[in-house]
């Protein structure tokens, strides 16, 4: 009776065949059997066809994982996401930035691992992800996740972080964009200003706004004190970033206090806010302007056509993936890239109604 490891069987319920069964059939050592698939110029051509034809009658095929594994290396690149699946795929933004990460991937051979949170806990999913290094989105370089990558000695990258030493990061210019979404709508005499933003999480009670979203808190404040404000003069309402969150504010700060502007920090939350604001029979932008933050595909079909701040979202993919591809090769780089943010002005925002 074939030899066989403990617990491997197939999907009919037979046992798998082992390399030790491939051996025995063709007569020769485990040892060979190893060199007829992964070195066999290391075998006469009569011994490794021997091997290979006893392999084929047997069903055998080696373990790729367990030897590339056992070599160090996977061939693929993890992206550690700090959200479930579900709600990654609801979000279009993702489906671009993993385009520009699978763009690299195709050029230079690696599959593409997505690992969300684990039981809610993206530290648990860290050591079950195969990957040769990680692509980390929106975690800081103090979080316990960034710590455990150092001690397992995995590559990384930050996306949607801040620059700090001994870690590459990519990041975009989100004060500046915020900025520049603030001071086109106040330039157009609106003062009743809702920012829509994403919702921090639980950490902002203990340290504030972080990474991007301090960024983008800046940008803001900055806009509102050349205009002699402040963000007290304006009503901030952070939500999770989905279309139906962003609709629901929408709907509530609109019966509670109405805005003639509102400033979203994710094209998502705008696609929301102006669906809320047809529902409530609000003309965009005669009655409420609307700006948004990304430039989705969507941003320039719906109607209005969406003022937003465009980021290069793809470009933003590319760029983390090629840099952890140079980090994983041990090559030197520069480890902090920054990409710029352009506001395209479109048909959502015209001038405050006592102003026009």
């Amino acid at each position: 009776m074939p030899a066989t490891r403990p617990g491997a069987t197939a999907s009919d319920g037979k046992a798998r065949p082992t390399a030790n069964d491939v051996a025995k059939a063709a007569g020769v050592s485990r040892s060979a059997v190893s060199f007829a698939f992964n070195s066999p110029e290391k075998l006469s051509t009569a011994t490794r066809d021997r091997i290979l034809a006893a392999a084929k009658e047997l069903g055998y095929a080696p373990n790729t994982l367990a030897r590339m594994l056992k070599a160090g290396q996977t061939q693929s690149l993890g992206v550690l996401l700090p959200q479930n699946l579900a709600r990654i795929m609801e979000n279009p933004y993702y489906s671009r930035f993993l385009t520009g990460v699978g763009q690299v991937c195709d050029e230079q051979g690696y599959t593409l691992l997505l690992t969300p949170p684990l039981r809610d806990s993206m530290l648990k999913a860290i050591p079950y992800a195969a990957v040769d290094g990680f692509i980390v989105c929106g975690l800081e370089h103090d979080r316990g996740e960034v710590a455990e990558l150092r001690r397992r000695g995995i590559p990384f990258v930050l996306v949607d972080s801040s620059p700090h030493d001994g870690v590459s990061s990519v990041d975009v210019d989100d004060e500046g964009g915020a900025y520049a979404a603030v001071r086109h709508v106040l330039d157009l005499g609106h003062r009743r200003i809702t920012l829509l933003s994403i919702d921090p999480g639980p950490e902002r009670a203990e340290r504030g706004y972080r990474g991007p979203l301090a960024r983008r808190m800046a940008g803001v404040t900055r806009a509102l004190e050349e205009a002699g404000l402040s963000p007290a003069d304006i009503e901030v309402v952070e939500v999770p970033a989905t279309r139906m969150d962003g609709f629901r504010a929408t709907k509530e700060f609109m019966a509670a206090r109405p805005a003639t502007a509102i400033v979203t920090m994710s094209d998502i939350l705008a696609f929301g806010a102006v669906d809320a604001l047809h529902d409530l029979g609000l003309d965009v932008p005669r009655d409420v302007s609307v700006t948004g933050y990304d430039d989705l595909p969507d941003a320039s079909w719906m109607r209005p056509r969406l003022t937003t701040v465009r980021q290069a979202i793809t470009t933003k993919g590319r760029t983390a993936a090629d840099l952890l591809c140079s980090t994983i090769r041990g090559e030197d780089q520069h480890p902090h890239q920054m990409l710029g943010t352009h506001l395209i002005v479109r048909d959502s925002t015209a001038h405050a109604a006592s102003s026009t």
